[in-house]
């Protein structure tokens, strides 16, 4: 008895280290950490690499806020936390600052300044009145010739959710995601007569990933072994905020740099056209991009050749199948954006194990359908009709199946899929037997290579 309590007592702290130790492998925070200093974004080194003004422009925020009034979601009652960060202000003055374009002034507590300035002259008239006048006086404070207004307009949550699992005799994994997304809008305004100079808008997403895995299996009747991992991630919406307000800000110095609406600021304009030429190309995308930060173009041209590698396996009447490896070689034309005619031919192999073992040439004649004809990832189904040839008497067949296409370049993309064959007779391998047909599953890997017109 005492051997089976110390037994458990151990199993116990292996199980222990073992989660323990996994948690060093996943990278999960297993003590306190130093305070850091805040991370850059991508667009904080492009801050700070845009070429330098002749002189820096004096500019005034006095509130750039969040103004969407949302709350955090919340699955278990209600939240009251903001969905945004309410130092939006200080976010983008330090945006201005990292820009090395600006003189940003105090003015979003101006009430405090003021008040201390007031102190500071009380002070010396009360305590200094032997003093020079002359070196009482406080300077002047600084006047914006430019003030910059607007806020972070919309937080959008739960834009593109998703996930994928799968889960046999007890072991599975799953992992899911989710996307939302921020909207910031900023514009310039001339404090000589109340223009509006330029009016800037940019987005982020904000993704949460989250990947699990168990295993769950009774050992025996009175055992049961249950283990189970799993990391989720969440996008800092700080980070975010921080990016949609930096893009904000080149955008505004770039496009007020090509619009010539900073002045004396702007030396020669050869000094920055590697940037004006950069963010003209960026445009010029953008012109296309949906939400979701995709591309619909139309890549896809009018014809396409293909190869496939397979793993292929028949169903016959025999018994212990064997999977071959064979291959397939073909060409779509397009008959608008989403429906294609496909011709191929295709290396098959019937085995079954000791028993039976022939090879096809099997043309083919399938009709497709793409889901997504204008995205770079879209899933697509096809069904068509094939013949199978042998030294033996040909045979007939009808298929169907499914995958997923991905473009890698303009021209090519990766497939993969899944068909399955049903034969219009008995007798692939020579044998008639039962009421079912001889059928074949397939699995295949490959390159499509689009040529010709869109």
């Amino acid at each position: 008895m005492k051997l089976y309590h110390y037994t458990r007592i151990l199993f116990c702290v292996v199980l222990i280290c073992f989660a323990q130790g996994c948690g060093s492998v996943f990278g999960l925070p297993s003590s306190p950490e130093k305070s850091t200093m805040g991370e850059y974004t991508s667009y904080t080194t492009d801050l700070k690499k845009l070429p330098l003004p002749k002189e820096k422009i004096v500019i005034g925020v006095y509130k750039f806020r969040d103004q969407t009034g949302q709350y955090k979601p919340s699955e278990n009652g209600n939240n009251w936390s903001t969905a945004v960060p309410q130092g939006t202000t200080t976010i983008l003055i330090k945006a201005l600052e990292d820009s090395r374009w600006f003189t940003p002034i105090e003015r979003e507590n101006i009430a405090n300044l003021l008040n201390e300035r007031q102190i500071i002259r009380s002070t010396r008239q009360e305590y200094l009145k032997d003093v020079d006048k002359n070196s009482q006086t406080l300077p002047p404070l600084l006047y914006a010739g430019i003030l910059l207004e607007g806020g972070v307009i919309s937080y959008d949550s739960n834009i593109m959710t998703g996930g994928l699992g799968a889960r046999y005799f007890g072991i599975g994994a799953s992992t899911q995601y989710r996307q939302d997304r921020i909207t910031v809008y900023l514009r310039a305004i001339s404090t000589l007569n109340g223009e509006i100079l330029k009016t800037v808008y940019t987005s982020k997403t904000i993704l949460s990933t989250s990947v699990n895995g168990s295993f769950f299996r009774y050992i025996d009747t009175e055992r049961l072994l249950e283990v189970e991992v799993g990391l989720t991630q969440n996008e800092p919406v700080q980070l975010a905020v921080t990016e949609a307000i930096e893009k904000a800000v080149k955008s505004l110095i770039v496009e007020g740099i090509r619009d010539k609406i900073w002045g004396k600021s702007v030396d020669a304009m050869n000094n920055y056209q590697a940037v004006l030429d950069e963010y003209e190309r960026e445009q010029t995308k953008n012109k296309d991009r949906v939400i979701g930060n995709r591309f619909p173009h139309n890549n896809r041209q009018q014809l396409s050749f293909f190869a496939n590698v397979e793993a292929q396996k028949v169903r016959d009447d025999y018994v212990n199948p064997k999977m071959n490896i064979g291959g397939k070689l073909g060409m779509k034309f397009f008959l608008n954006e989403n429906f294609n005619i496909e011709f191929s031919g295709s290396y098959f192999t019937l085995e079954n194990e000791n028993i039976v073992k022939r090879s096809y040439l099997i043309p083919e004649v399938n009709v497709e359908y793409l889901l997504f004809p204008k995205y770079k990832f879209s899933p697509y189904l096809y069904g068509g009709f094939g013949a199978m040839y042998s030294k033996f008497k040909p045979q007939y067949k009808g298929q169907f199946g499914g995958g997923l296409e991905y473009l890698v370049s303009k021209n090519v993309a990766v497939r993969a899929s899944s068909q399955y064959d049903l034969g219009f007779k008995d007798d692939w391998e020579g044998l008639i037997n039962g009421k079912r047909k001889d059928q074949a599953l397939r699995f295949s890997l490959g390159l499509n290579f689009y040529i010709g017109n869109k």
